[in-house]
């Protein structure tokens, strides 16, 4: 197909809404290149280049020139809708199916039928669904003119996003004709991404590669431990930083620690994670238009957010690796003259992303557990029926059914919702590219390391890790940020963290299969469950967590700050009806340890204590305990009411536990205690777990 130049510009320039707008250098080869049909491309620029221009003005000439449409493959719901938005502009209809938009699945999957639709704008997850498959991309296979791979690092083993259904492409594009148009697009691909990129995608692969040099950013490593000294620093700084930006952190738990805090300092503020829901679109419209400060965001806001004159980025803790990060940096300054993307170290981020290493495959116990289970279930298992045989977490196990499901071929298979075992071994190929990644992983992590340890050469640091040229680099003239912060303001954080409380949702139903030894199933009947109950902290966190450690472990006794904290904490939750004496949950490891501090808080809020639930038998510690089903278990038939044959006492009653970690402890116990006559039951502890309130 012939190239057209001049509509070629005139997209550029309706798509930026700037009447004397250039391309790029490069830009327009690699358009020319697409729509020529030249073969497979890969280009990699750095963010804010304009590699979306690339794709949606070739799609739209295809278009133009009667050819089906484009398919294109993203990552994240955040960069599906900003690409949405774009592709709207420059007159490209581009739809898509996913999770935020299952109601409207049927109209969109009729409008691509009719050849209504420019682009479809898929996850990669999606190549799994049977039905989009056979109903949406078979019947359009032959006609999809152009298929696009945002983020395509993702596809890699070595890329530091690696989604695993990316590798379903490989075998998805093979289905294709082959005059099919290849589009792969990414700001982050080092070499051994680019070569294992030629593996999935051709040998022919061409590659446009542009200078990875951001001259508008100022980079700064600033190591402050704990989350004391980063809050402290934050609020001291950000009214010194210009226009709006993103604060990065490693967990949801964390965007909405630190949202809360610069909330109360009176930043306009907010939390941003996977877990906001359908407020994502409505805040990072607020961001896009500077009505908040900042966004708290976890990497749910991270690929393809383009907000060009975002003035800084900041990291509360590090990423796990460099090139992780300079995507995430990368946000910034794209418009701008000068622009902060400032590193804040952590003592707790090696902690974290060493999970997030461990985690991102099953180990070898796993996968035997899952595939065992599988063996002995001749019509298969469903995800719930499978954690009720093996002590392993529903993430756990997903992520085990999940790259199983994936190798080909492939040893197990899902029929409706029932996983089963597929006359098929597992291959070794499947642990060494664990182990491969793994591996890489750790040495990320260490060169992560190595740039936080920096005092120089930041640019220079990345473009290297990156295989780029880092002769180029040249940085604007802005002053470093201050270390420093008003130790009235760490003081101040650290009241914040102590007068945190958490909420402790009630469980409602009985786990799948009920509990024998109560005799129990289904739904939990209202005047049986416990009430919305508070922890005062999380375990081990700044604040009140630390001491919930030393007392638990150290002095096993916990401080009489910890009494009058908790009571603080009842007295300005004002429970209804009001609270008129105190249990504990009984422990045959530390018998003394939460009786002791339930008679210490029932003084200090001038209640009675009556020590009514006792523990029978000694089980496994709920921590071991991997799964709700399994947590629900271990519980069952452990506990009892035990009265002296004197009546329950009357009245709502404040059940008190040092640790929630599943919830089934304080779910069984307020159900006994109102099987037996008490009060509402309000549920108290002094610290919850990371999962404590996980389904």
């Amino acid at each position: 197909m012939a190239y057209d130049s001049k509509r070629a510009i005139e997209l550029l320039r309706t798509g930026t809404g700037q009447p004397t707008a250039q391309f790029r250098e490069s830009q327009e080869d690699a358009i020319r290149h697409v729509v020529e049909g030249r073969g497979r491309l890969l280009v990699v620029q750095k963010t804010g280049w304009g590699k979306s221009f690339v794709y949606f003005i070739a799609t739209k000439l295809l278009r133009e020139n009667g050819n089906g449409p484009a398919l294109l493959v993203s990552p994240l719901l955040a960069l599906m809708r900003n690409q949405i938005d774009a592709a709207e502009r420059m007159g490209v209809r581009a739809l898509s199916i996913n999770s935020d938009n299952t109601q409207d699945w049927g109209q969109i999957e009729q409008a691509v039928q009719r050849n209504e639709v420019d682009m479809l704008i898929i996850s990669p997850e999606r190549f799994a669904n049977e039905h989009f498959r056979n109903e949406v991309l078979g019947p359009i296979s032959g006609r999809i003119a152009l298929l696009v791979v945002d983020e395509a690092h993702c596809i890699s083993d070595w890329g530091h996003d690696f989604r695993p259904h990316y590798r379903l492409l490989q075998r998805i594009a093979q289905n294709f004709p082959p005059t099919t148009r290849l589009l792969a697009t990414t700001a982050t691909a080092n070499n051994r991404v680019m070569n294992d990129l030629r593996e999935v995608l051709g040998p022919k692969l061409e590659v446009m590669r542009g200078d990875l040099n951001r001259p508008s950013l100022v980079l700064q490593t600033i190591k402050l431990p704990s989350q004391v000294e980063r809050l402290a620093w934050l609020a001291a700084q950000l009214p010194k930083l210009p226009g709006s930006g993103i604060i990065y952190t490693l967990t949801v738990r964390d965007s909405t620690l630190v949202a809360d805090w610069l909330k109360s300092r009176g930043f306009k503020v907010e939390a941003y994670s996977g877990e906001s829901g359908d407020a994502r679109p409505e805040l990072e419209q607020a961001l896009l238009k500077n009505q908040v400060k900042a966004l708290v965001a976890t990497t749910a806001l991270g690929m393809g957010f383009d907000k060009p004159d975002l003035a800084f980025v900041i990291h509360y803790q590090s990423p796990g690796s460099v090139v992780a990060y300079y995507q995430q940096v990368g946000r910034a300054g794209r418009a701008l003259d000068a622009a902060y993307g400032i590193l804040l170290s952590g003592v707790e981020e090696t902690a974290i992303t060493d999970f997030f290493i461990r985690s991102a495959f099953p180990t070898h116990a796993e996968v035997q557990s899952v595939m065992d289970a599988l063996k002995v279930a001749r019509n298969g298992l469903s995800v719930p029926e499978i954690q009720g045989r093996v002590n392993l977490s529903k993430g756990r196990i997903d992520k085990a059914l999940d790259l199983l499901s994936l190798e080909s071929p492939a040893p197990i298979v899902k029929q409706g919702t029932k996983w089963q075992l597929a006359p098929v071994s597992l291959k070794q190929a499947f642990w060494d590219r664990a182990d491969r990644l793994t591996d890489l992983r750790r040495a990320e992590q260490r060169q992560m390391q190595e740039y936080v340890a920096l005092t120089s050469g930041h640019m220079e640091y990345l473009i290297s890790a990156l295989d780029g040229d880092p002769t180029t680099v040249n940085s604007p003239a802005l002053p470093p940020l201050l270390v420093d912060y008003p130790q009235s303001l760490a003081q101040e954080a650290v009241a914040f963290l102590r007068r945190t409380s958490l909420p402790i949702e009630p469980r409602k139903t009985w786990p799948a299969g009920g509990l024998l030894g109560y005799q129990v199933q289904g739904r939990i009947s209202s005047n049986q469950q416990a009430q919305p109950g508070k922890a005062l902290c999380m375990w081990g966190d700044a604040g009140w967590g630390i001491h919930v450690r030393l007392g638990k472990y150290h002095d096993k006794r916990f401080s009489d700050e910890l009494v009058t904290a908790c009571a603080a904490l009842v007295k300005t939750w004002q429970a209804q009806p009001k609270p008129a004496w105190v249990t504990a949950v009984p422990s045959l490891r530390h018998p003394d340890l939460v009786p002791d501090f339930a008679r210490r808080l029932a003084v200090a809020l001038n209640l009675p204590y009556h020590g009514v639930i006792v523990k029978t038998d000694l089980r496994r510690e709920q921590k071991e305990m991997e799964n709700s089903v399994q947590q629900a278990r271990n519980v069952d038939g452990s506990l009892a009411i035990q009265t002296g044959g004197r009546p329950m006492p009357r009245g709502a009653v404040l059940l008190v536990d040092d640790m929630v970690d599943s919830r089934w402890t304080l779910t069984i116990a307020a159900w006994l205690l109102r099987s037996n006559g008490s009060g509402e039951v309000f549920p108290l502890a002094l610290a919850l777990t990371s999962r404590g309130n996980e389904t």
